[in-house]
C-alpha cells in the first residue's frame, strides 16, 4: 500500500497545517527558502486479509533523526477529519493522497505516520477483515502513540515540490496472537520518492489462470522485495513507484514454480513494459512442501530465499510469525525455480528450469537487527526449524 506524501505546499481542502516548535525548525517566520512535500500512500499484497483499515491523524517530519516527540522543529501535516485507509485498495499502482504542505528546504531524516487510536467512539479506527470473517480491531502498541517512526532521507529544494510515497506493506505488517483471535500492527513502511510519473513503473501480465489474490509480483534487489503487488483479475499487474535501477522481478503462485525474469530496468522517463497480454508469464506447475518452527522471540521475522545459478538471489516467501508462540510457517515450491533475462517488448518468453537449485532454500531470520540462516532442502521433508536469538 503506498500513501504518497508530497513535500509540503498548499494546503489540501481537508488539511490543516501546524509548524511546531522554534529554533528555524518550524514552518512560519524563518526567513529560510521554501520547498513543498507532498504525501501519498500505497501497499503491497496481504495475506489472508479482505481488509487492512488504518486512520490516519498527521504526518510529522524532522531534520535530526534523533528529534524528540516534544522537541522543536517538527513540521506536520494534520488531517482533519482523520482519514480511513484499507490499505488492501491500493494494489497496482494505486496512491492515496495524504496532501502537502510547505516547510524550509533541506535534508530531512526523521518521519513520523501518526494513527488514531482505537476507542469508544471509533473502535475499528484501525481493524483487519479476515477472509471469511468478521471485522476485528488491529492493537496499536502503545509505544506507536507519538506515531510509526522512520528514518528516512527526504530532500526538499527549495521553489520545488518533492513527491514521497510510504509504501506500506500490510502482509508483513498484520501479526497473528495466537488463538487470541486478535492481531497486532507491526508496521513495514519504506519511503519512495518519486521523481517522475512518467516512469518509475514496471508493467506486465501473468496467466489469467494465476490471477489470484494469492499470487504475488514483485521487483527484487539482491534478495529483497522494493516494490510487490498481486495482478489484477485479467492477470495485469503494475509495479510502482519503483526506484531507478535494474530488479529481478519475481513470481510466484500457488501451486507454482517460482519465476524469474532478470535485469528488469526502471528509468524515470518511460514505464518497462516486461510483455504483454499475448505473452503472459506462465510458471510452470510445482509440487509444494510445507516447513514451519519456531523462533524466539516472537517479534523476529522469517522469510525462505533461494540463490539461482549465477547468483541472483530472490526472496521466495515471507512467514507470518505468531506474536505469541513465535510460530511460524511457509510453503515452498519443489520443483525448479525457471528463469529468463528481460528483453524489451519480448514476441515470446522461454523460461530455463534451474535444476541445480531445485528446492533449495535458505531461512532467514531477523530480529532487531541480527539475522540467522539456515539451509534447507524441500525435496524430502524439513524438520521444525529453530531459530533463538540472545
Amino acid at each position: 500500500m503506498s500513501i504518497r506524501l508530497a513535500a509540503w505546499a498548499a494546503l489540501a481542502a481537508t488539511l490543516s497545517l501546524v509548524g511546531c516548535g522554534g529554533g528555524g525548525g518550524g514552518i512560519g517566520g524563518t526567513g529560510a527558502p521554501m520547498g513543498t512535500a507532498q504525501f501519498s500512500v500505497t501497499d503491497a499484497p496481504a495475506c489472508g486479509f479482505d481488509a487492512v483499515n488504518i486512520t490516519i491523524e498527521k504526518v510529522r517530519v524532522h531534520q535530526s533523526a534523533a528529534a524528540g516527540d516534544n522537541d522543536g522543529g517538527w513540521s506536520e501535516v494534520v488531517l482533519s477529519p482523520a482519514k480511513r485507509v484499507d490499505l488492501l485498495a491500493l494494489t497496482n499502482g494505486v496512491l492515496e493522497d495524504l496532501g502537502q504542505t510547505q516547510l524550509p528546504a533541506g535534508t530531512y531524516t526523521q518521519l513520523r505516520l501518526v494513527l488514531s487510536a482505537n476507542n469508544g467512539a471509533h473502535p475499528l479506527a484501525n481493524s483487519v477483515v479476515p477472509t471469511g470473517a468478521a471485522e476485528i480491531a488491529l492493537t496499536t502498541p502503545s509505544g506507536q502513540q507519538s506515531g510509526i517512526k522512520l528514518n528516512v532521507n527526504l530532500q526538499v529544494e527549495a521553489g520545488k515540490v518533492a513527491d514521497f510515497v510510504l509504501d506500506f506493506d500490510a502482509c508483513k505488517s498484520v501479526v497473528k496472537r495466537g488463538t487470541s483471535g486478535e492481531y497486532n500492527l507491526k508496521p513495514v513502511v519504506s519511503v519512495i520518492p518519486v521523481i517522475s510519473d512518467a516512469g518509475l513503473r514496471v508493467v506486465g501480465f501473468v496467466d489469467p489462470a494465476i490471477a489470484l489474490g494469492s499470487t504475488t509480483v514483485s521487483v527484487q534487489l539482491d534478495g529483497k522485495t522494493v516494490k510487490s503487488t498481486p495482478p489484477d483479475a485479467a492477470g495485469r499487474f503494475v509495479l510502482y513507484p519503483v526506484p531507478v535501477g535494474q530488479y529481478d522481478l519475481v513470481v510466484t503462485a500457488a501451486g507454482r514454480a517460482t519465476a524469474v525474469m532478470t535485469g528488469v530496468p526502471v528509468t524515470t522517463t518511460a514505464p518497462t513494459q516486461v510483455n504483454s497480454a499475448a505473452v503472459p508469464i506462465v510458471p510452470a506447475a510445482s509440487t509444494t512442501r510445507s516447513v514451519d518452527g519456531t523462533v524466539t522471540p516472537a517479534d523476529a521475522t522469517v522469510r525462505a530465499l533461494q540463490t539461482l545459478t549465477g547468483g541472483h538471489k530472490v526472496e521466495v516467501q515471507w512467514a507470518a510469525v505468531d506474536a505469541l508462540t513465535g510460530a511460524f510457517g511457509l510453503v515452498l515450491p519443489v520443483q525448479a525455480p525457471v528463469s529468463t533475462a528481460y528483453v524489451p517488448n519480448p514476441a515470446s518468453l522461454s523460461f530455463t528450469p534451474d535444476a541445480a537449485v531445485a528446492g533449495k532454500y535458505t531461512l532467514e531470520a531477523t530480529s532487531s537487527g541480527s539475522i540467522k540462516t539456515q539451509a534447507i532442502d524441500v525435496t524430502s521433508a524439513v524438520p521444525p526449524v529453530s531459530f533463538t536469538f540472545p
